[in-house]
């Protein structure tokens, strides 16, 4: 990835740090801890890695993202609003009983959002079924999830894990980040040795900065569409 390009993402993600932080504070409700620390891979996913349309959010042949997470809205809705999905004056609707962007990844009522989630565990599951159908359509996008730290140790993340071995899902990407507070960081170690074991797609801990993120992501899960290199 050329610096200029590393810069300008950079850039971007500060920003939609920014447009986070604002929506919590305005709300005067929101998790802003697990929304700043997806945004770089939010900003590199939305921004260069996953190839879809602003104008066509529901294009079939789009690649698809799933906030497994799906309380990390303030992460989501401010880098969807700078990729184009809808003006960032409707980030000011943030959690407000009168307003349609709920706490919780919401895909009834916010453009571009591909699933609804919440439950921590399900969204994991969610992405696994848009892989599987997508290999049965013989479609070629890619799809993308990410997880908590704590929600890697619901059984049903493991569930779609292994459901996803079992099917051979190369399309499918999920990722997780694992920091050192942590309270269960024995658990979080076993989980990242038993997704290795089953060969599923996970990267965890981040990589330092937008070039090292953005290798992980092209060649976690290649899209034939995407001739990039790194």
């Amino acid at each position: 990835m050329e610096q200029t390009k590393k810069q300008a993402l950079a850039v971007t993600a500060a920003h939609a740090r920014l447009l986070a932080v604002d929506m919590v504070h305005a709300a005067a409700s929101g998790h802003i801890g697990g929304s700043l620390s997806a945004m770089d891979i939010l900003t590199l996913l939305y921004g260069d890695v996953m190839h879809v349309d602003p104008a066509d959010p529901a294009d079939p042949d789009r690649d698809r993202f799933v906030l497994s997470k799906g309380h990390c809205t303030p992460a989501l809705y401010s880098t969807m609003a700078q990729r184009g999905f809808f003006p960032l004056e409707e980030l000011k609707q943030f959690r407000r009983i009168e307003g349609h962007m709920s706490g919780h990844a919401e895909m009834r009522h916010v453009k571009g959002v591909d699933m609804s989630t919440g439950s921590l565990g399900q969204g994991i599951s969610a992405a696994v079924g848009m892989a599987l159908a997508g290999k049965a359509d013989g479609r070629d996008y890619r799809v993308y999830a990410l997880l908590g730290d704590g929600e890697i140790e619901e059984g049903q993340v493991w569930e779609a894990a292994m459901a996803a071995d079992m099917a051979r899902l190369s399309v499918l990407a999920a990722s997780s980040y694992a920091p050192m507070c942590h309270r269960m960081a024995s658990a979080s170690s076993g989980s990242r040795t038993m997704w290795r074991w089953i060969r599923y797609r996970l990267f965890s801990p981040w990589p330092r900065g937008m070039g090292s993120l953005y290798v992980c992501l092209l060649y976690t899960s290649p899209s034939p569409r995407d001739k990039r290199q790194s």
